[in-house]
């Protein structure tokens, strides 16, 4: 192994649907139901494709699937639709929703002090975090409704980074979509995927889950990837003290 490179984190990022919560079957099926209406043959690898874009950038895609074309007043209302059936189901959702590991993990890192956030491009992302009891676990949570432009663009990251006045390079982010991961990396942050490595090779790291996982096993794990030696910042360390664990 090589020199290692030392980031002293002071925050983590976490996307929402496919993360924190598999909102992913929900969206499917609104999505599926919406192509169906309008003709469209819809399958779960055109899904893929959505994965971490907002919601009018998904409706392009999906028109683009199904080789149409709409008015911009047509398209908002198809959106809005999709969304009607999405948030339907969203209300059936609970605190057994959340993926396995995810809540212990933030109860780490809460007890270490260290700062957490939400960066989802869902407009819904707070409605989910209140149906599974989550939504005072995060120290700020940014969504689809602050931002103007969709991942791969940084926005997301920069603006939530800049919310927990945290450097952007002392944050890590957990995404499942390929956009995602692009977008920390713009942003300077180290990004960890959440999935299947094979689709998500250009994350520092790659984790199935959180199950099992803390930030000792997380701080192994990049050093052996990427040679990042990971140390956690607590609130309330002085400038010249640094924790790793």
């Amino acid at each position: 192994m090589g020199k290692l490179e030392r980031r002293l984190i002071r925050a983590f990022i976490f996307d929402l649907d496919g993360v924190v919560v598999d909102t992913a079957k929900l969206h499917f099926d609104a999505w599926k139901r919406l192509a169906s209406e309008i003709g469209i043959d819809f399958s779960e690898k055109d899904n893929e494709r959505l994965k971490g874009v907002s919601r009018m950038k998904s409706m392009e895609i999906l028109l683009e699937i199904g080789g149409m074309n709409f008015s911009r007043a047509t398209v908002a209302q198809l959106a809005e639709q999709k969304n009607q059936w999405y948030v339907e189901l969203v209300d059936n959702m609970n605190e057994g929703d959340i993926l396995p590991g995810v809540v212990d993990f933030i109860e780490e890192l809460s007890s270490l002090r260290i700062k957490t956030a939400i960066a989802s491009a869902s407009k819904n992302a707070c409605l989910v975090l209140k149906q599974i009891g989550l939504k005072e676990a995060f120290d700020v949570v940014v969504d689809g409704t602050m931002t103007r432009h969709a991942k791969p663009d940084p926005e997301i990251f920069l603006l939530s980074s800049g919310k927990l006045q945290v450097p952007p390079e002392l944050c890590i982010v957990f995404e499942d979509a390929i956009a995602g991961i692009e977008a920390a990396h713009q942003a300077g942050m180290i990004a960890v995927g959440v999935g299947n490595e094979g689709d998500l090779e250009s994350a520092d790291a790659t984790i199935n889950g959180f199950e099992g996982l803390n930030t000792r096993v997380l701080s192994l794990i990049l050093a052996e990837k990427r040679h990042i030696d990971v140390g956690l910042w607590k609130e309330g360390d002085d400038a010249q003290k640094k924790t790793y664990r």
